[in-house]
């Protein structure tokens, strides 16, 4: 089967599954699964980074106060050192380019 599907990636019951898509000098692409009623935990980043969500349902939150809501399509700025977090309403797939 040649068909690349990024849920095809994470196969692990896990409530947060993440799988490095590819990498450069300059930075990588990371596929990241979160299955539903769960949380990627609140976290900094060093670097700017870009959440594409792919296919779900989640919420992306951070300590200025920002909320967003999160469908196939949509996409948030993430800041560095700024904390955040993603919760996942319902199975959610996201490309977290940084």
């Amino acid at each position: 089967n040649n068909i690349m599907n990024l849920k095809n990636l994470h196969t692990e019951e896990k409530a947060v599954q993440t799988n490095v898509l590819f990498a450069t000098t300059e930075g990588k692409v990371i596929s990241l699964q979160i299955a539903k009623g769960e949380q990627l935990k609140e976290h900094i980043t060093k670097v700017q980074a870009l959440l594409v969500c792919v296919s779900g349902n989640a919420v992306f939150s951070n300590e200025n106060g920002l909320e967003i809501s999160l469908k196939s399509g949509d996409f948030v700025k993430i800041e560095e050192n700024v904390k955040h977090k993603v919760d996942a309403i319902d199975e959610s797939n996201f490309l977290l380019i940084k």
